[in-house]
Protein backbone atom coordinates (compact mmCIF):
# COMPACT_ATOMS: atom_id res chain seq x y z
CA UNK A 1 0.00 0.00 0.00
CA UNK A 2 1.96 3.14 -1.40
CA UNK A 3 0.84 6.78 -0.17
CA UNK A 4 2.53 9.95 -1.01
CA UNK A 5 3.28 12.29 1.89
CA UNK A 6 6.36 15.00 1.27
CA UNK A 7 5.98 16.00 4.71
CA UNK A 8 6.89 12.30 6.06
CA UNK A 9 10.21 12.51 3.71
CA UNK A 10 11.72 15.50 5.34
CA UNK A 11 15.15 15.07 7.03
CA UNK A 12 15.24 11.62 5.68
CA UNK A 13 18.06 11.68 3.60
CA UNK A 14 20.34 12.43 5.99
CA UNK A 15 19.18 9.59 7.86
CA UNK A 16 19.18 7.30 4.61
CA UNK A 17 23.29 8.51 4.14
CA UNK A 18 23.62 7.42 7.72
CA UNK A 19 22.02 4.24 7.38
CA UNK A 20 23.95 3.23 4.52
CA UNK A 21 27.49 3.97 6.39
CA UNK A 22 26.82 1.08 8.09
CA UNK A 23 27.04 -1.30 5.44
CA UNK A 24 30.04 -2.44 2.95
CA UNK A 25 28.01 -1.37 -0.22
CA UNK A 26 30.89 0.05 -2.18
CA UNK A 27 32.23 4.03 -2.78
CA UNK A 28 29.18 5.44 -3.21
CA UNK A 29 25.90 3.54 -3.11
CA UNK A 30 22.72 5.58 -4.41
CA UNK A 31 19.39 5.28 -2.76
CA UNK A 32 16.24 5.92 -5.21
CA UNK A 33 12.90 6.30 -2.91
CA UNK A 34 10.39 3.34 -3.94
CA UNK A 35 7.45 3.98 -2.06
CA UNK A 36 5.93 5.26 0.94
CA UNK A 37 3.36 3.55 3.63
CA UNK A 38 3.78 3.16 7.03
CA UNK A 39 7.68 2.57 6.23
CA UNK A 40 10.01 4.33 3.41
CA UNK A 41 11.87 1.81 0.76
CA UNK A 42 14.42 2.38 -1.24
CA UNK A 43 16.50 0.96 -3.91
CA UNK A 44 20.23 0.75 -3.32
CA UNK A 45 22.39 0.74 -6.60
CA UNK A 46 26.37 0.46 -6.25
CA UNK A 47 27.04 2.07 -9.59
CA UNK A 48 31.20 0.53 -9.81
CA UNK A 49 30.05 -2.92 -8.14
CA UNK A 50 26.38 -3.64 -9.99
CA UNK A 51 24.86 -4.53 -7.06
CA UNK A 52 21.43 -3.61 -6.03
CA UNK A 53 19.33 -3.58 -2.63
CA UNK A 54 16.08 -2.70 -1.20
CA UNK A 55 16.20 -1.06 2.31
CA UNK A 56 13.04 -0.53 4.51
CA UNK A 57 13.17 2.66 6.72
CA UNK A 58 10.78 1.76 9.46
CA UNK A 59 8.48 4.30 10.57
CA UNK A 60 9.13 5.33 14.36
CA UNK A 61 7.11 4.12 17.30
CA UNK A 62 5.39 1.61 14.45
CA UNK A 63 7.57 -1.66 15.87
CA UNK A 64 9.90 -1.96 18.78
CA UNK A 65 12.96 -3.27 17.86
CA UNK A 66 12.09 -6.30 19.41
CA UNK A 67 9.30 -7.12 16.81
CA UNK A 68 11.68 -6.34 14.21
CA UNK A 69 14.09 -8.80 14.95
CA UNK A 70 11.02 -11.26 15.51
CA UNK A 71 9.98 -10.21 11.58
CA UNK A 72 13.37 -11.21 10.62
CA UNK A 73 13.89 -14.32 12.87
CA UNK A 74 10.26 -15.41 10.90
CA UNK A 75 11.92 -15.05 8.43
CA UNK A 76 15.18 -16.72 8.12
CA UNK A 77 13.56 -19.70 9.60
CA UNK A 78 10.86 -19.79 6.78
CA UNK A 79 14.31 -19.57 4.19
CA UNK A 80 16.31 -21.90 5.94
CA UNK A 81 13.44 -24.66 6.28
CA UNK A 82 13.02 -24.52 2.39
CA UNK A 83 9.47 -23.18 2.85
CA UNK A 84 9.00 -20.31 0.85
CA UNK A 85 11.81 -17.98 -1.02
CA UNK A 86 12.13 -14.64 0.78
CA UNK A 87 14.91 -12.03 0.12
CA UNK A 88 17.73 -12.30 2.51
CA UNK A 89 18.68 -9.89 4.73
CA UNK A 90 21.85 -8.01 4.54
CA UNK A 91 24.06 -7.40 7.82
CA UNK A 92 25.58 -4.27 8.69
CA UNK A 93 29.47 -4.24 8.99
CA UNK A 94 29.22 -5.19 12.66
CA UNK A 95 26.88 -8.22 12.13
CA UNK A 96 23.63 -6.19 13.37
CA UNK A 97 20.45 -7.42 10.99
CA UNK A 98 18.88 -3.80 11.81
CA UNK A 99 20.66 -0.69 12.09
CA UNK A 100 19.34 2.44 13.39
CA UNK A 101 19.80 6.28 12.63
CA UNK A 102 18.53 9.42 14.16
CA UNK A 103 15.69 7.47 16.09
CA UNK A 104 14.11 5.37 12.50
CA UNK A 105 15.19 1.39 12.06
CA UNK A 106 16.76 0.42 9.23
CA UNK A 107 16.49 -3.21 7.68
CA UNK A 108 18.76 -3.90 4.44
CA UNK A 109 17.26 -6.62 1.99
CA UNK A 110 18.91 -8.14 -1.00
CA UNK A 111 16.95 -7.17 -4.45
CA UNK A 112 14.79 -9.65 -5.71
CA UNK A 113 14.14 -9.60 -9.31
CA UNK A 114 10.63 -10.39 -10.66
CA UNK A 115 7.39 -8.94 -11.15
CA UNK A 116 4.19 -8.97 -9.11
CA UNK A 117 1.55 -10.20 -10.47
CA UNK A 118 -1.04 -7.40 -9.16
CA UNK A 119 -1.47 -6.29 -12.65
CA UNK A 120 -2.62 -9.32 -14.23
CA UNK A 121 -5.94 -9.33 -16.19
CA UNK A 122 -9.13 -10.47 -14.31
CA UNK A 123 -9.46 -13.60 -16.03
CA UNK A 124 -5.39 -14.36 -14.83
CA UNK A 125 -6.27 -14.05 -11.01
CA UNK A 126 -7.98 -17.01 -10.74
CA UNK A 127 -4.34 -18.90 -10.97
CA UNK A 128 -2.89 -16.64 -8.70
CA UNK A 129 -4.98 -17.19 -6.33
CA UNK A 130 -4.43 -20.29 -6.65
CA UNK A 131 -0.77 -19.86 -6.05
CA UNK A 132 -1.55 -17.31 -2.81
CA UNK A 133 -3.83 -20.23 -1.21
CA UNK A 134 -0.47 -22.71 -1.81
CA UNK A 135 1.95 -20.60 -0.49
CA UNK A 136 -0.22 -18.97 2.70
CA UNK A 137 -0.55 -22.74 3.49
CA UNK A 138 2.79 -23.26 3.54
CA UNK A 139 3.38 -20.33 5.89
CA UNK A 140 0.46 -21.48 8.32
CA UNK A 141 1.86 -25.07 8.89
CA UNK A 142 5.60 -23.48 9.07
CA UNK A 143 4.13 -21.15 11.87
CA UNK A 144 1.90 -24.02 13.72
CA UNK A 145 5.55 -25.90 14.28
CA UNK A 146 7.94 -23.64 14.43
CA UNK A 147 9.86 -23.12 17.67
CA UNK A 148 10.06 -19.27 17.76
CA UNK A 149 13.00 -18.04 19.57
CA UNK A 150 12.53 -16.89 23.51
CA UNK A 151 12.83 -13.27 23.11
CA UNK A 152 10.13 -14.01 19.75
CA UNK A 153 7.83 -11.01 19.92
CA UNK A 154 5.30 -9.73 17.46
CA UNK A 155 1.76 -7.69 18.08
CA UNK A 156 -1.79 -9.18 17.48
CA UNK A 157 -4.35 -8.71 14.88
CA UNK A 158 -7.22 -9.07 17.10
CA UNK A 159 -10.64 -7.64 17.48
CA UNK A 160 -9.57 -4.39 19.58
CA UNK A 161 -6.23 -4.15 17.09
CA UNK A 162 -8.45 -3.87 14.51
CA UNK A 163 -12.07 -2.50 14.89
CA UNK A 164 -11.98 -1.89 18.68
CA UNK A 165 -10.83 1.44 20.16
CA UNK A 166 -7.32 0.83 19.75
CA UNK A 167 -7.62 0.04 16.37
CA UNK A 168 -3.38 0.11 14.66
CA UNK A 169 -5.12 2.06 11.75
CA UNK A 170 -7.26 3.98 12.97
CA UNK A 171 -11.27 4.35 13.34
CA UNK A 172 -13.11 2.91 10.60
CA UNK A 173 -15.57 5.60 11.34
CA UNK A 174 -13.49 8.61 10.92
CA UNK A 175 -12.54 6.97 7.52
CA UNK A 176 -15.49 6.44 6.38
CA UNK A 177 -17.44 9.53 7.52
CA UNK A 178 -13.97 11.53 6.14
CA UNK A 179 -14.56 9.01 2.72
CA UNK A 180 -18.57 9.79 2.03
CA UNK A 181 -18.24 13.88 2.99
CA UNK A 182 -16.30 13.93 0.57
CA UNK A 183 -18.27 12.41 -1.67
CA UNK A 184 -21.57 14.46 -0.52
CA UNK A 185 -19.76 17.48 -1.33
CA UNK A 186 -18.99 16.09 -4.81
CA UNK A 187 -22.23 14.81 -5.27
CA UNK A 188 -23.94 18.73 -4.38
CA UNK A 189 -21.20 20.36 -6.68
CA UNK A 190 -22.46 18.44 -9.50
CA UNK A 191 -26.42 18.97 -8.66
CA UNK A 192 -25.20 22.83 -8.51
CA UNK A 193 -24.09 22.50 -11.74
CA UNK A 194 -20.03 22.67 -11.01
CA UNK A 195 -18.75 20.32 -13.62
CA UNK A 196 -15.60 18.30 -12.42
CA UNK A 197 -15.60 15.20 -14.30
CA UNK A 198 -12.17 14.17 -12.94
CA UNK A 199 -13.23 14.03 -9.06
CA UNK A 200 -17.31 13.30 -9.99
CA UNK A 201 -18.89 10.21 -8.24
CA UNK A 202 -21.80 8.21 -9.73
CA UNK A 203 -23.54 7.07 -5.76
CA UNK A 204 -25.85 3.73 -6.35
CA UNK A 205 -29.39 4.67 -5.95
CA UNK A 206 -30.42 3.42 -2.78
CA UNK A 207 -27.06 3.78 -1.20
CA UNK A 208 -26.23 5.65 1.99
CA UNK A 209 -24.56 7.99 0.12
CA UNK A 210 -27.26 8.73 -2.77
CA UNK A 211 -30.04 9.19 0.04
CA UNK A 212 -28.44 11.64 1.84
CA UNK A 213 -26.86 13.66 -1.22
CA UNK A 214 -26.59 17.67 -0.16
CA UNK A 215 -25.91 16.54 3.67
CA UNK A 216 -22.88 15.10 4.67
CA UNK A 217 -24.17 14.47 8.23
CA UNK A 218 -26.74 12.71 6.75
CA UNK A 219 -24.82 10.49 4.42
CA UNK A 220 -21.79 9.59 6.68
CA UNK A 221 -24.28 8.82 9.92
CA UNK A 222 -26.72 6.20 7.45
CA UNK A 223 -23.27 4.40 6.36
CA UNK A 224 -22.16 4.42 10.38
CA UNK A 225 -25.26 3.02 11.24
CA UNK A 226 -25.42 0.54 8.30
CA UNK A 227 -21.40 -0.34 9.26
CA UNK A 228 -22.24 -0.38 12.43
CA UNK A 229 -24.82 -3.69 12.70
CA UNK A 230 -22.46 -5.25 10.38
CA UNK A 231 -19.47 -5.04 12.78
CA UNK A 232 -21.96 -6.15 15.76
CA UNK A 233 -22.68 -9.04 14.19
CA UNK A 234 -18.86 -9.59 12.94
CA UNK A 235 -17.82 -8.89 16.59
CA UNK A 236 -20.40 -11.55 18.26
CA UNK A 237 -19.48 -14.14 15.49
CA UNK A 238 -15.44 -13.37 16.32
CA UNK A 239 -15.93 -14.03 19.44
CA UNK A 240 -17.94 -17.41 18.93
CA UNK A 241 -15.48 -18.83 16.35
CA UNK A 242 -12.26 -17.84 18.88
CA UNK A 243 -8.78 -18.01 19.10
CA UNK A 244 -8.36 -21.68 19.33
CA UNK A 245 -4.39 -23.07 17.76
CA UNK A 246 -5.45 -24.71 14.56
CA UNK A 247 -7.91 -20.96 14.36
CA UNK A 248 -5.22 -18.38 15.55
CA UNK A 249 -1.43 -18.16 15.07
CA UNK A 250 1.51 -16.54 13.63
CA UNK A 251 0.02 -15.22 9.84
CA UNK A 252 1.73 -13.00 7.23
CA UNK A 253 -1.24 -10.21 7.59
CA UNK A 254 -0.72 -8.68 4.64
CA UNK A 255 -0.74 -11.84 1.85
CA UNK A 256 -1.60 -9.54 -1.25
CA UNK A 257 -0.46 -10.08 -4.71
CA UNK A 258 1.59 -6.84 -4.22
CA UNK A 259 3.64 -8.67 -1.59
CA UNK A 260 4.37 -11.77 -4.44
CA UNK A 261 7.63 -11.52 -6.73
CA UNK A 262 7.52 -14.52 -9.71
CA UNK A 263 10.50 -14.33 -11.94
CA UNK A 264 10.16 -11.94 -15.07
CA UNK A 265 10.34 -15.35 -17.55
CA UNK A 266 7.95 -17.39 -15.23
CA UNK A 267 4.49 -17.93 -16.74
CA UNK A 268 1.30 -17.48 -14.24
CA UNK A 269 -1.10 -19.46 -15.07
CA UNK A 270 -4.81 -17.92 -15.56
CA UNK A 271 -7.61 -20.48 -15.49
CA UNK A 272 -10.06 -17.72 -16.30
CA UNK A 273 -13.81 -19.51 -17.48
CA UNK A 274 -11.94 -22.68 -18.10
CA UNK A 275 -13.28 -25.96 -16.46
CA UNK A 276 -11.77 -27.60 -13.53
CA UNK A 277 -10.39 -30.20 -15.48
CA UNK A 278 -9.14 -27.98 -17.76
CA UNK A 279 -7.59 -25.84 -15.22
CA UNK A 280 -5.10 -28.76 -14.05
CA UNK A 281 -4.56 -29.87 -17.30
CA UNK A 282 -2.91 -26.32 -17.54
CA UNK A 283 -1.11 -26.52 -14.29
CA UNK A 284 0.33 -30.06 -14.95
CA UNK A 285 1.73 -28.55 -18.43
CA UNK A 286 3.31 -25.62 -16.96
CA UNK A 287 5.42 -27.85 -14.26
CA UNK A 288 6.04 -30.45 -16.59
CA UNK A 289 7.36 -28.05 -18.67
CA UNK A 290 8.41 -26.06 -15.38
CA UNK A 291 7.29 -22.63 -16.45
CA UNK A 292 5.69 -22.33 -13.03
CA UNK A 293 7.55 -23.38 -10.01
CA UNK A 294 5.83 -22.82 -6.23
CA UNK A 295 9.46 -22.49 -4.67
CA UNK A 296 10.22 -19.52 -7.78
CA UNK A 297 7.55 -17.16 -5.84
CA UNK A 298 9.03 -14.76 -3.79
CA UNK A 299 7.01 -13.72 -0.57
CA UNK A 300 8.01 -10.05 0.65
CA UNK A 301 7.10 -7.80 3.13
CA UNK A 302 6.74 -9.47 6.36
CA UNK A 303 6.08 -5.64 8.44
CA UNK A 304 2.62 -6.57 9.32
CA UNK A 305 3.10 -10.15 10.37
CA UNK A 306 2.06 -11.01 13.90
CA UNK A 307 -0.47 -13.17 15.51
CA UNK A 308 -3.74 -13.43 13.95
CA UNK A 309 -6.59 -15.81 12.39
CA UNK A 310 -5.19 -17.66 10.30
CA UNK A 311 -8.10 -17.07 7.35
CA UNK A 312 -7.04 -13.21 7.95
CA UNK A 313 -4.58 -14.20 5.20
CA UNK A 314 -7.10 -15.07 2.61
CA UNK A 315 -9.50 -11.92 3.39
CA UNK A 316 -5.91 -10.16 2.96
CA UNK A 317 -5.04 -11.55 -0.50
CA UNK A 318 -8.80 -9.82 -1.34
CA UNK A 319 -7.62 -6.21 -0.26
CA UNK A 320 -8.95 -3.67 -2.85
CA UNK A 321 -10.86 -5.61 -4.77
CA UNK A 322 -13.27 -7.53 -2.33
CA UNK A 323 -16.41 -5.93 -4.30
CA UNK A 324 -15.13 -7.53 -7.80
CA UNK A 325 -18.02 -9.98 -9.19
CA UNK A 326 -15.26 -12.42 -9.24
CA UNK A 327 -14.32 -12.58 -5.46
CA UNK A 328 -16.40 -15.30 -5.17
CA UNK A 329 -14.17 -17.17 -7.62
CA UNK A 330 -11.08 -16.00 -6.02
CA UNK A 331 -11.79 -17.18 -2.72
CA UNK A 332 -12.44 -20.84 -3.76
CA UNK A 333 -9.08 -20.93 -6.00
CA UNK A 334 -7.63 -20.11 -2.74
CA UNK A 335 -9.20 -22.81 -0.32
CA UNK A 336 -8.89 -25.62 -3.54
CA UNK A 337 -4.77 -24.79 -2.87
CA UNK A 338 -5.16 -24.66 0.71
CA UNK A 339 -6.86 -27.15 1.62
CA UNK A 340 -4.43 -30.07 -0.50
CA UNK A 341 -2.25 -28.85 2.50
CA UNK A 342 -3.93 -27.77 5.20
CA UNK A 343 -8.00 -28.91 5.45
CA UNK A 344 -10.47 -26.64 6.72
CA UNK A 345 -13.59 -27.32 8.82
CA UNK A 346 -17.24 -25.87 7.84
CA UNK A 347 -16.86 -23.80 10.51
CA UNK A 348 -13.85 -21.64 9.48
CA UNK A 349 -15.14 -21.52 5.69
CA UNK A 350 -18.48 -19.92 7.04
CA UNK A 351 -16.33 -17.28 8.65
CA UNK A 352 -14.69 -16.44 5.89
CA UNK A 353 -17.08 -13.48 4.84
CA UNK A 354 -16.66 -12.27 8.57
CA UNK A 355 -12.83 -11.71 7.79
CA UNK A 356 -13.41 -10.36 3.95
CA UNK A 357 -15.68 -7.69 6.21
CA UNK A 358 -13.16 -7.07 8.85
CA UNK A 359 -10.23 -6.74 6.31
CA UNK A 360 -12.43 -4.18 4.36
CA UNK A 361 -13.24 -2.11 7.34
CA UNK A 362 -9.23 -2.14 8.44
CA UNK A 363 -8.41 -0.40 5.18
CA UNK A 364 -11.52 2.22 5.29
CA UNK A 365 -9.74 3.23 8.34
CA UNK A 366 -6.50 2.99 7.02
CA UNK A 367 -7.64 4.93 3.72
CA UNK A 368 -8.97 7.74 5.98
CA UNK A 369 -5.67 8.07 8.00
CA UNK A 370 -3.81 8.19 4.34
CA UNK A 371 -6.00 10.79 2.36
CA UNK A 372 -2.98 10.48 -0.20
CA UNK A 373 -3.05 7.03 -1.17
CA UNK A 374 -2.96 5.85 -4.80
CA UNK A 375 -4.22 2.23 -3.25
CA UNK A 376 -7.70 2.64 -5.12
CA UNK A 377 -8.81 4.86 -8.09
CA UNK A 378 -11.38 6.24 -5.90
CA UNK A 379 -11.72 6.62 -2.26
CA UNK A 380 -15.53 8.05 -1.44
CA UNK A 381 -16.24 5.32 -4.12
CA UNK A 382 -13.93 2.69 -2.20
CA UNK A 383 -16.69 3.71 1.07
CA UNK A 384 -19.69 3.32 -0.96
CA UNK A 385 -18.88 -0.32 -2.00
CA UNK A 386 -17.93 -1.08 1.32
CA UNK A 387 -21.77 -0.05 2.17
CA UNK A 388 -22.97 -2.59 0.15
CA UNK A 389 -20.57 -5.51 0.97
CA UNK A 390 -21.94 -4.57 4.68
CA UNK A 391 -25.76 -4.94 3.25
CA UNK A 392 -24.79 -8.67 1.47
CA UNK A 393 -23.01 -9.41 4.62
CA UNK A 394 -25.96 -8.81 6.76
CA UNK A 395 -28.33 -10.34 4.39
CA UNK A 396 -25.66 -14.11 4.07
CA UNK A 397 -24.82 -12.89 -0.24
CA UNK A 398 -21.35 -11.48 0.86
CA UNK A 399 -19.31 -13.44 -1.50
CA UNK A 400 -22.06 -16.25 -2.37
CA UNK A 401 -22.69 -14.81 -5.89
Amino acid sequence: MSATSAEGLLGLDVTVDEVLGAYDLGPAPKATLLHVSENVTYQVDDPAGGRRWALRLHRPGYHSLAEIHGELAWVAALRADGVVRTPPVVPTRSGALVATATGRHAVLFEWVDGRSPEALEPAALRGTFGQLGDVTARLHRHARSWARPPSFARFAWTWESTLGPAARWGSWISGLRTALAEAVVVGADAAAGVDDPGSRVVHAPGSPVAAGRGSRGGAAGEAVELLGRAVAVAQERLAAFGRGPQRFGLIHADMRMANLLVPDDALVIGTGGASAAQAAQAAQAAQAAKSVKADEVCVIDFDDCGFGWYLWDLAASLSFIEHLDSAGDLVAAWLAAYQRRLPLTAADVAMIPTFVLLRRLLLVAWLGTHPHSDAVPSIPAYARDSCELAEAYLAGRLLAG
